[in-house]
């Protein structure tokens, strides 16, 4: 049997060297036949986080979130502190509306993350270090091959005041808005012709974590803008309300009953995906191309069984951590209860959209490179959350 002092110390060690992989996930449809993505289709979002728990969202193994009247505190206090919650169902092109305070810091990390089963994502991050930017990105299919998809913007005190920041992806293009302005647009073609375009359905992961750890990579520590220095924590990311609305596979709004989505082959582009229609009763269920014999759908399970103290939510630590469950955290080398109802408007910011991949300020010298950061390396967070569990 495992001592507790090796098990910690193997944790850290599969930590520090999953974080130059790419990232992970439980079934890759791309390389072989998985359960079907349960879709939230016509079920609009808008939780106020100032009033309680999102029912859409489940709590990940370690993660401890406190509700006040401010918002949703995701706390860091020790490096392998990393609170993350991520919804079970997932959109085919939507919508996603965050209003968030970023976390202080420097080396620690607040993100805000799209992700599909084969690794197609769409990121917002923010380094607790740099008060005056917040940084956009985008990959295709896992491919690390190439880092030059990343974008830094202007944004008034990220760290000390909330703003509004939203996705809206679609077939043709995704758009990142700060405030209700467009900030940056990358569109289809411009994507290598569509074939690097962020086009699966995903599921929505928020969370905070510390990439300037003592037994990080030091491209990872320059991008986090240093070590972390916990003698001035904690440092609080606040969530204030989130917004998901659906666009099953078009345009806009689901308007239809939606139950699911499928991959109907390993290309991963979005016209391959079959929109399954209906309820989850076998009499209404219908498809928008061909029937599918795939595995069968994933099971929509609750949230984590949580307990409450002092308007706390915490999943217990003495529940086993795995690298399945868990996600929401950096590949890098070296530097180089639902509620319904539509999205509320943002307020308008006076920026307007550059040209894709057009860097609007330069990042500042202590930011460093981000040579193929990742987010969403689900074995590298179960690592570092488990070795959490055993400290």
């Amino acid at each position: 049997m495992y001592t507790k002092s090796f098990t910690a110390a193997a944790a850290v060690l599969a930590a520090s060297t999953l974080v130059n992989a790419q990232t992970f996930t439980d079934c890759n449809p791309l390389e072989k036949d998985c359960p079907s993505d349960p879709a939230f289709g016509s079920q609009k979002i808008n939780c106020n986080l100032q009033q309680g728990e999102c029912g859409a969202f489940k709590h990940l193994p370690g993660t401890d979130v406190e509700y006040t009247p401010e918002g949703a505190i995701f706390s860091i206090e020790k490096e392998t502190n990393a609170p993350t919650i991520a919804t079970d169902k997932y959109i085919f092109f939507g919508r996603l509306d965050v209003e968030i305070q970023a976390a202080p810091g420097q080396g620690i990390v607040t993100s805000a993350v799209l992700q599909s089963d084969c690794l197609d994502e769409i990121d917002w991050e923010w380094v607790g270090g740099d008060d005056l930017q917040v940084q956009t990105n985008y990959f295709s299919k896992g491919d690390t091959s190439t880092y030059d998809r990343g974008a830094y913007h202007p944004v008034d005190h990220p760290l000390t005041s909330f703003h509004t920041y939203s996705i809206n992806w679609t077939p043709a293009s995704v758009q990142w808005i700060i405030d209700g302005a467009i900030i940056r647009e990358l569109k289809y073609e411009d994507a290598k012709g569509g074939s690097a375009f962020p086009q699966t359905p995903m599921q929505i992961k928020l969370g905070t974590w510390v990439a300037g750890r003592k037994d990080a990579p030091q491209g990872t520590v320059d991008w986090a803008g240093g070590y972390a220095d916990f003698s001035k924590g904690p440092f609080n990311a606040v969530y204030k309300s989130i917004s998901i609305v659906d666009y099953a596979g078009s345009s806009g709004p689901s308007s239809g009953s939606v139950r699911e989505y499928i991959y109907g082959d390993r290309t991963g582009e979005w016209e391959s995906i079959e929109v399954v229609k209906g309820n989850g009763s076998s009499d209404d269920d219908e498809t928008t191309t061909k029937t599918s014999s795939h595995a069968s759908t994933k099971t929509t399970e609750a949230p984590k069984t949580t307990t409450t103290k002092a308007s706390s939510t915490h999943t217990s630590e003495a529940e086993t951590t795995s690298a399945e469950e868990t996600t929401l955290t950096t590949v890098t080398s070296a530097p180089a209860s639902e509620s319904t109802g539509e999205p509320t408007s943002a307020t308008s910011a006076s920026t307007t959209a550059p040209a894709d991949g057009a860097t609007e300020t330069e990042a500042p010298p202590n930011a460093g490179h981000r040579d193929g950061v990742a987010i969403g390396s689900a074995l590298l967070a179960g690592a570092v959350l488990a070795a959490q569990f055993f400290l």
